[in-house]
Parts: C-alpha cells; sequence; structure tokens
C-alpha cells in the first residue's frame, strides 16, 4: 500500500506554528515532514495507507490519560512511548488546540533552557 502525500498547505501551516519555537526545525522524515529540537522529535506529519493525514507529538501523561478516554477516530495514543499521541488532520481540526498541543508537545521534547523561552496558552 502506498502512504497518500502530505499536502504542502498542511505542512505550512504546522510550520508557521513549530518553526517560532527556538532551534526547532523542519526536516523530511521515513514519510513526511518531523520537527526537531536539537535530536527530539516535537511533532511528525504524514499520509496513511487509508488516505488520512496524521500527526504525532508528545503530551503531559493526565492529557494522554484524556486522550485514551476520547479514543476514537481523531486521537490516538501511540506504542512508542507512554507520551505519544496521533491525531487525525482534516478540516475540523481546531487550529487553536493544534498550536497548544505542539506548544506543549514542543516544552515536553526541549532542553529546559529552550522550552523556558516559549509561552504556553492558558499560562
Amino acid at each position: 500500500m502506498v502512504r497518500s502525500e502530505v499536502p504542502e498547505a498542511w505542512v505550512e501551516r504546522l510550520d508557521a506554528v513549530l518553526s517560532t519555537f527556538p532551534e526547532c526545525q523542519a526536516e523530511s522524515a521515513w514519510t513526511g515532514t518531523r520537527w526537531r529540537v536539537r535530536s527530539a522529535t516535537v511533532a511528525h506529519v504524514f499520509g496513511g495507507e487509508d488516505g488520512l493525514l496524521r500527526i504525532t507529538f508528545r503530551a503531559d501523561p493526565d492529557e494522554v490519560a484524556a486522550f485514551v478516554h476520547l479514543g476514537g477516530p481523531r486521537f490516538r495514543v501511540g506504542g512508542w512511548g507512554s507520551d505519544a499521541v496521533g491525531l487525525v488532520l482534516d478540516e475540523h481540526t481546531d487550529p487553536d488546540e493544534l498550536a497548544e498541543l505542539l506548544t506543549d508537545s514542543y516544552c515536553r521534547q526541549a532542553p529546559e533552557a529552550l522550552a523556558s523561552q516559549v509561552e504556553r496558552p492558558g499560562e
């Protein structure tokens, strides 16, 4: 099966949030695009074999529990770490919610000196 391509508009939309964080850089991944701070992946967007567009990121443990509870097709807890979450991206994706999730992911992955430079929503 072939994975769907990530529309450039989505890469640009995500980069508009992630590139504002200190030392956060976009790069090609094994599929799609990922953003890293130093050697840590903050987010990874890719097309699935089912044609859906997904992004993976890191979340606080209590948020992961909430995502597990929500379940369904929108959120999925990854099997590659206790704080990994996947989200389907589509026309129903709330841009403010997505920006908050990406900010939290960056702050979890970045060294403290860099994370402390980022204003987190709700703080």
